[in-house]
């Protein structure tokens, strides 16, 4: 994720030793290689990148009007939409926070609006999903008091809006991901999203209750895709229904910047993206050459005086050149296939 979501770099094992990964890495090869193409119910997992760039041109009428509420020593905020059909949990990653998935409004003012995070919360609003944030009380989610405070809160909400007799789905990216796996195995949820992570399925029991699971990864980390593997094969095992959606890498595009992110202008989209040429930071073809962590665009743009008017977007530039590299970002790319699956599984 951008640097408000991962703490500026991009580690891939958050919460493993070393020496345990390169162990896993070299046990599951063999099961890579056998299980590369998976199947489930009959269907191949969906790769996706360039194809779901028309999500960049997301259109709603539905307008942000969070609440926002200070409980047990962090922030809520939440939306509900008329006639909601379904609740919907967030959990962002490191250093994130709840505010991150909402615009500034006169409701909320200390939102921020990243451009993956609101999408997703548009497109749950459009489809009626009643949607909650909760921000960590620390860096990164924890999974002792936190995970408990997290469970009185989100019934503590659904009763208090009258919203029991509706299906309760989660969505987590990165450490949120690891966090919603582990409150999965203690809360009913229809189903649930990981994103970007693995799920803490080696150091928990797995009920036979478990929700159906649905993995959106970035497969250019490579270890992360192994344990993927092996995760959603442990589930399968159990019966529990399981898919995976693989997120490619895509080229950046001139206008791109300015589609995403709300108060960038198409003007400076494309200057943005001149800059990045100029200097290499993406090839012939427009991909990023490394992650947007790693190369020094803050540093580019501010010798072209490009940034002095808009300082409070550099996240929000940071997470789609994080995005277009595919390596590890919240994503809203694949919104239609995650609501999609939410839905399936309501009954």
């Amino acid at each position: 994720m951008s640097s408000n979501v991962m703490g500026g770099h991009k580690p891939t094992k958050p919460f493993h030793d070393t020496q345990r990964w390169r162990a896993v890495a070299l046990a599951s090869l063999v099961l890579v290689l056998v299980t590369s193409t998976i199947i489930i119910k009959g269907k191949p997992s969906s790769p996706s990148g360039v194809s779901n760039l028309k999500s960049n041109s997301f259109h709603t009428s539905i307008q942000f009007q969070p609440s926002v509420e200070f409980m047990n020593g962090t922030n809520l905020i939440w939306q509900i939409p008329k006639s909601p059909k379904a609740v919907l949990f967030l959990a962002h990653g490191c250093n994130g926070q709840a505010a991150n998935f909402w615009d500034k409004s006169p409701s909320c003012q200390n939102c921020v609006g990243l451009p993956e995070e609101r999408l997703i919360v548009l497109h749950a609003l459009e489809r009626r999903f009643a949607v909650l944030s909760v921000s960590s009380l620390g860096r990164c989610w924890s999974f002792g008091k936190e995970k408990e405070n997290v469970k009185w809160i989100i019934k503590w909400w659904i009763e208090k809006n009258k919203l029991e007799k509706l299906p309760v789905t989660a969505l987590g990216a990165s450490s949120g991901g690891y966090f919603v796996s582990a409150l999965a195995a203690e809360i009913k949820f229809s189903s649930i999203t990981i994103m970007i992570a693995e799920g803490r399925f080696d150091s928990m029991a797995i009920p036979e209750s478990y929700p159906p699971t649905l993995f959106v990864h970035m497969p250019k980390d490579r270890i992360r895709a192994e344990l993927i593997l092996m995760n959603m094969e442990a589930l399968r095992q159990k019966g529990i229904p399981v898919k995976e959606i693989r997120c490619m890498q895509f080229p950046l595009a001139p206008e791109l910047l300015s589609d995403k992110i709300p108060g960038l202008d198409q003007t400076l989209s494309v200057r943005l993206f001149k800059v990045f040429h100029e200097k290499g930071f993406i090839d012939k073809n427009g991909y990023m050459r490394n992650d947007g962590r790693a190369i020094p665009w803050k540093q580019a743009l501010m010798q072209r005086n490009l940034l002095l008017k808009k300082h409070e977007l550099v996240k929000h530039i940071e997470e789609e050149l994080n995005l277009a590299f595919a390596y590890h970002e919240m994503t809203s790319l694949q919104s239609d296939d995650i609501f999609d699956w939410f839905e399936s599984h309501m009954n």
